[in-house]
């Protein structure tokens, strides 16, 4: 007999904190069934003034339970509470912005006269909702990147079910409990906590118009392949977000900004640095500088105050950091600093110089707190390395010459390259998306909403 329930733990001392209940396929049919049915019935539609009616009311909703919020992340997510008060009010930004976002999302005139087949014609596109969205989450934003799936498909009208991380699922159940509570009549957006070949069936189902997909490339890739004819997807996967250094790069303000793109999250972020690539003459200070800094970092339970590195998400992802690192070391790296487990969910924050290019560390994304420096002896040798594996998401360059900077933006590949800021930096009205296994389609709240709805054109002869 399946769960019924999800029981949820706190990832830093694994004591449990609350469960969500856990559907299985009759009842996800059901809401397949009544979202299919709202929006085959265009009578039934949310007019768009009552839509920002209801996400108006959700963002007061979200304010005035900041707290309440923050402390849910650090309590089932693991993210310190300082980092989880940044994270709520980005959701709450998030929903405002697609409010704002509903006012240009609008059609164009197509000019008819261009040859005398079409003269005599007046044509215009509008957007049209695409059809039922299909969000699955991953949990490691556990509020913000349901706001980042769910509140688009409020906003434009596309009815949703909504299945986030089951070691995360209690924000994405408060968010939906207050869309209710803002006004959203419960088709339209429905909580399908569920698991393996039931989640799979939701996704896959010909009902659903949209699929949105954040979490691992693995899984991500392998639901796009079985997607039903006209479903279409947008996915978010990770990368090993590159960082160049050039000689003359401002040191005393990159490595406080690199450690904290290497350790926000305890590294458990899809642009969070893991590659710094630097020039034989910088490169074991750059390392020796970053230790000096991750050494200072608390690390311990994510509901405490003086907490900045919390537990990873659970106990087996330390071990396979903790593999990983190993490997590196016993292949003849330099632990510059960490390199040891401090408990049964928790790593130290870890510096690493010159990792061999063939090891894990080296060749796939290791989601945890470690960050690796490697010598390079020129520019070009960086930017080659940087490219040289088959994920490509952000990426960024430390430098004061503008010629470097301007030449690493172009020869990276990458979808957004920052100069002199880390890999994680992150608006959200910005376009968000990875190459080639990194992704499919573009995230950011304004880009989602137009992929989330298509164009419709009427043309008429005079």
């Amino acid at each position: 007999m399946k769960p019924q329930f999800v029981e949820v733990v706190n990832p830093y001392d694994l004591k449990p904190i609350g469960q969500v209940s856990c559907v299985d396929w009759p009842i996800i049919n059901d809401y397949l069934d009544q979202a299919y049915s709202l929006f085959r019935n265009r009578s039934s539609w949310l007019p768009t003034f009552q839509r920002i009616d209801i996400l108006s009311r959700l963002q007061s909703l979200m304010k005035s339970r900041e707290n309440e919020l923050a402390f849910q992340i650090a309590n089932e997510g693991g993210k310190p509470l300082i980092d989880a008060r940044v994270e709520v009010t980005r959701a709450i930004d998030g929903v405002g912005l697609c409010i704002k976002e509903l006012s240009h999302l609008t059609g164009q005139q197509i000019p008819m006269d261009l040859t005398q087949a079409g003269s005599g014609r007046i044509a215009f596109t509008q957007r049209e909702p695409i059809g039922v969205v299909v969000a699955v989450s991953a949990f490691n934003h556990p509020l913000n990147l349901i706001v980042h799936q769910v509140a688009p498909a409020v906003a434009v009208g596309c009815p949703v079910l909504v299945k986030p991380a089951t070691s995360t699922p209690l924000s994405a159940k408060t968010f939906v409990d207050l869309l209710y509570e803002a006004g959203l009549p419960k088709a339209w957006c429905q909580l399908a906590v569920c698991r393996g070949a039931d989640a799979e069936k939701m996704v896959t189902d010909p009902r659903v118009g949209f699929f949105s997909f954040i979490g691992s490339s693995k899984v991500g890739w392998m639901l796009k392949s079985k997607l039903a004819p006209g479903t279409r997807a947008a996915l978010e996967h990770g990368g090993v977000a590159p960082v160049i250094v050039d000689d003359s790069a401002n040191f005393d303000a990159m490595i406080p900004l690199l450690t904290k793109g290497a350790f926000y999250h305890s590294g458990q972020v899809c642009v969070s640095v893991q590659k710094i690539f630097a020039l034989k003459s910088n490169a074991e200070q750059v390392a020796q500088a970053l230790a000096k800094q991750a050494k200072q970092l608390v690390v311990g339970n994510a509901i405490e105050e003086t907490t900045q590195c919390g537990p990873l998400i659970m106990p087996n992802e330390v071990d396979r950091v903790e593999q990983w690192v190993l490997e590196a070391q016993q292949a003849g790296a330099q632990i510059v600093c960490g390199g040891q487990r401090l408990g049964k969910t928790t790593y130290a924050p870890t510096v690493i110089l010159n990792p061999p290019d063939s090891v894990k560390v080296s060749t796939a994304e290791i989601f945890g707190p470690v960050v690796c420096v490697y010598e390079t002896s020129n520019i070009e040798e960086s930017i080659q390395k940087a490219n040289s594996l088959d994920v490509a998401f952000q990426a960024s360059v430390f430098t004061q010459n503008l010629s470097i900077a301007m030449h690493c933006v172009q020869q990276i590949d990458a979808t957004a390259v920052m100069v002199n800021d880390h890999t994680a930096f992150r608006v959200d009205w910005m376009p968000f998306a990875g190459r080639r296994h990194s992704g499919y389609g573009v995230g950011g709240i304004g880009y989602t909403m137009h992929d989330m709805t298509c164009d419709k054109m009427a043309v008429i002869k005079l």
